[in-house]
């Protein structure tokens, strides 16, 4: 994992989902949480999450955009052999790349299909953008692969986070993402609003966020803080405890 240079800024990151079944309610997206809990561990940021169909045109002009804003830009799904897999080829198109079967992915391929078993279908998961690295796992065979500032990976979550084991000691890493969680219980977030404010403006290094649940039992509220700095995040802690304790006197 490379680290970041003194005075460098933090890496940022988005992740690009694509896939139809995401957009139609068929499939819940786990990826992106998974993801973005895997970067706040080792300090990149993730800033940006976006969905789109199984369109050439929509995963082209989103992948544009993104990686030229971000460090990295994860993607999901669409690398299987299936006719609607086309991530390979949007990918290979964003870049003015050809696609064509990797010879290293051909013989990975190689090692758990047959000669027989190994038709066009499943040949299509060894293509991929000319210049473009793979990007193994051991929960298949099949590899995503890595062009510049873009990490294209499956979709499938146990074969995605296979993939995030390859791609993260080579990320540039930075100080881990700290959180705490305080309960701030059944005090109505109207009542407390206006003194968060304050304290998140009072500790600019730590983001502050508010966030209802509701249950049978009622509205139960959590308050979220998130900083690099360990003091920083402290001390912003105890100033939200202090407030919650003098609202509930």
């Amino acid at each position: 994992m490379t680290e970041a240079g003194k005075g460098e800024a933090p890496a940022t990151a988005a992740v690009l989902v694509i896939g139809d079944e995401i957009l139609s309610g068929r499939t819940q997206d786990a990826n992106t949480r998974y993801i973005a809990k895997y970067l706040a561990e080792i300090g990149v940021d993730l800033r940006e999450a976006r969905v789109v169909p199984d369109d050439e045109n929509e995963i082209v002009a989103a992948l544009d955009a993104l990686r030229a804003r971000y460090t990295y830009v994860f993607t999901t799904g669409g690398i299987g052999p299936t006719h609607d897999d086309i991530t390979a080829d949007a990918v290979g198109r964003a870049f003015g790349a050809e696609v064509a079967e990797h010879p290293e992915a051909m013989a990975l391929l190689r090692q758990r299909f047959t000669e027989e078993e190994l038709n066009p279908a499943r040949r299509r998961m060894a293509r991929v953008p000319k210049g473009a690295k793979l990007v193994r796992n051991v929960a298949s065979w099949a590899p995503g692969f890595w062009i510049e500032n873009v990490i294209v990976m499956a979709g499938v979550p146990v074969i995605m986070q296979s993939m995030m084991d390859t791609v993260g000691p080579q990320l540039r890493s930075g100080p881990p993402i700290l959180a705490e969680s305080i309960e701030a219980g059944a005090i109505p977030e109207g009542n407390y609003a206006m003194k968060l404010e304050e304290i998140a403006r009072r500790h600019e290094r730590v983001s502050i966020g508010s966030y209802p649940q509701f249950s049978k039992a009622g509205i139960c509220n959590q308050i979220v803080l998130r900083s690099r700095d360990g003091t920083s995040l402290a001390l912003a802690a105890q100033a939200v405890r202090d407030m919650l304790a003098d609202l509930s006197r």
